[in-house]
C-alpha cells in the first residue's frame, strides 16, 4: 500500500469538493492535524475513517486504499491486457512465419529428393549425393514443423521411412531395370580415386 499515493489522492478529493483542511475536519469530526497527517501519507485513516470517507466523496474503500479511481484502474488493467494481447499476437504471427518456412523447406528437400531420383542416371553418383542432401533439408524442414516435444521421434521416423523409400526404390532399379544399387554408385565413385595394390 502507497500510503503518499493515498494521502495524494485524500487530497485531490477534497479539493475537488472544495474544502479546506478545517472543513473536513469538521465534517469528520476529527483535528485539522489528522486531515493533514492522512494528506502527506504520514498516517492512515482506521476501518471506520475509511467508510466514513468512502461514504463522504461517493468513492469505494477498494478505490480509496489503491489511491485511484476504479476509471484508472480499469484504465491500467485495459493497457496491461492489451499489451498482453499485443505480446500474444506477436508470437501467433511468429509461429505462422516459421511453419511456413518450415513447410517450403520440406517441399524443397522433397523437389530435390525427387529430382535426384527423375532427372539423374542411375549410373550417376550425383543422383545419390543429391537424395542425401535432399533428404538433410527434409529433416531440417521438419525439425521447423513439429513441436518440440515430438520433434526426435518425427525425425528419427522420417529417417527410417527415407531409408525404406532408398531401398524400395533402388530394388525395384535393380530388379526391374537391372539398374545398379545408388548406394552402391556413391560408394563406387568414392572409390574410384583408390589404387588397390594386389598382395603378393
Amino acid at each position: 500500500m502507497d500510503q503518499i499515493k493515498i494521502g495524494a489522492f485524500l487530497k485531490a478529493l477534497r479539493k475537488e469538493k472544495h474544502l479546506t483542511q478545517e472543513d473536513l475536519a469538521e465534517e469528520l469530526h476529527v483535528s485539522n492535524r489528522t486531515i493533514s497527517r492522512w494528506e502527506s501519507g504520514t498516517s492512515l485513516p482506521d476501518i471506520n475513517m475509511l467508510v466514513m470517507l468512502s461514504d463522504f466523496y461517493a468513492i469505494s474503500i477498494p478505490e480509496l486504499i489503491s489511491g485511484e479511481r476504479k476509471e484508472k484502474m480499469r484504465n491500467q488493467e485495459s493497457n496491461e491486457m492489451a499489451h498482453v494481447m499485443a505480446a500474444y499476437s506477436h508470437n501467433e504471427i511468429k509461429a505462422e512465419r516459421r511453419k511456413m518456412g518450415g513447410f517450403l523447406i520440406l517441399i524443397f528437400g522433397i523437389f530435390i529428393i525427387l529430382s535426384a531420383l527423375i532427372i539423374f542416371p542411375s549410373e550417376s553418383s550425383w543422383s545419390s549425393i543429391y537424395a542425401i542432401l535432399g533428404s538433410f533439408i527434409v529433416l531440417f524442414g521438419l525439425c521447423i514443423l513439429v513441436n518440440k516435444r515430438w520433434r526426435v521421434q518425427t525425425v528419427v521416423g522420417c529417417m527410417f521411412l527415407l531409408f525404406i523409400l532408398f531401398t524400395l526404390s533402388d530394388y525395384v532399379a535393380v530388379t526391374q531395370f537391372n539398374q545398379f544399387d545408388i548406394i552402391i554408385n556413391l560408394v563406387k565413385s568414392l572409390g574410384d580415386g583408390i589404387v588397390m595394390i594386389p598382395s603378393s
